[in-house]
């Protein structure tokens, strides 16, 4: 009898093992495009900062009053600074949505300028990239009165606000979309849409833009991260999921393949068995990852001068 329960409960454990294996296997993480080098010097004790709430980034006269809230690093800086957008679809959503990223992110040194933007319906794309850009340039004409260092100013977003962050950076050196001064240094961008002109239905995108694809398919390039990607384009950290559905990983996959061709310097951490939700509240190694890349590309580089002369796609067929 013992020993049939010592058999019995050998099986069982051996299940258990195999499937303990299984789901760390489905769960784990994949980094692709990681340099070689050191580990990353991160601070012996996460910094001190204060927060300041409701900054006015917008301009006079503004179609929408733009708040954000400033994360600022105890010290006399000067510091590096990162541009945080929140997701939600370009229609919801709010800083707190973001708050955990901004705290982690000023604890490691960084000032941060935790932003928001116009929101689906009451306003439409080209809004909320342009809200976004009134951001980085308040960051950049602003912040260093703050302590940040002009020349060393990255963007952070998750999902919708990855779109807009890295459309943003995408298109600094535009004649049509882009604006001057809104120059970014690097970018971490996690569940990003980065080719609209993947959506060919939904709802969700055809709201954003004010169109379809089929009416307007020069839009939905024209909108998309992927499509500006040129040699001078800041670095890119990219992070995604492989069970999600509402961005599918293949978009993460195409940016990375276009910012190859282009030489631009990339990074993609995959989060094995993490759909577009999950993925948001499980990324610790992820972020991790990420701010081991703003350390190389932001922190500790040289100042990268604007890259001058990119254009759409749009602007370069007239």
């Amino acid at each position: 009898m013992h020993d049939m329960r010592h058999k019995a409960f050998a099986r069982h454990a051996g299940c258990l093992a195999l499937l303990l294996a299984i789901l760390l296997c489905a769960c784990g993480s994949v980094h692709l495009g990681r340099p070689e080098g050191p580990a990353r010097a991160a601070p012996s004790r996460p910094v001190a900062y204060t927060v300041i709430r409701d900054i006015v980034v917008s301009p006079p006269g503004w179609p929408q009053t733009l708040l954000a809230d400033l994360y600022r690093p105890d010290g006399q800086g000067p510091f590096p600074g990162i541009v945080l957008v929140h997701g939600g679809g370009w229609k919801r959503g709010d800083r707190g949505q973001v708050e955990k990223h901004a705290k982690r992110l000023a604890a490691d040194g960084y000032l941060v300028l935790n932003t928001t933007y116009r929101l689906v319906p009451r306003a439409i794309f080209p809004a909320q990239l342009q809200d976004v850009q009134q951001a980085v340039l308040w960051m950049r004409r602003s912040g260093p009165q703050y302590g940040v260092d002009p020349a060393r100013i990255g963007g952070f977003g998750y999902s919708a606000g990855a779109h807009l962050i890295s459309l943003a950076a995408a298109v600094a050196g535009d004649r049509e979309w882009g604006a001057e001064g809104t120059e970014l240094q690097a970018i971490v961008a996690g569940g990003n849409p980065s080719d609209l002109s993947r959506y060919e239905g939904g709802k969700l995108v055809p709201a954003f833009l004010g169109t379809t694809q089929k009416e307007n398919p020069e839009l939905f390039r024209a909108a998309s991260p992927l499509t500006h990607v040129r040699p001078g384009h800041p670095p890119v950290f990219q992070y995604h999921g492989t069970l999600d559905e509402l961005v599918p990983i293949e978009q993460a996959y195409g940016y990375k393949a276009a910012l190859d061709r282009a030489g631009v310097a990339n990074e993609l951490f995959i989060l094995r068995g993490h759909g577009h939700i999950s993925a948001f509240f499980a990324d610790g190694d992820a972020i991790e990852a990420a701010l081991a890349f703003l350390d190389r590309y932001l922190r500790h580089a040289q100042t990268r001068k604007p890259q001058p002369g990119v254009r759409s796609a749009k602007a370069a067929a007239r």
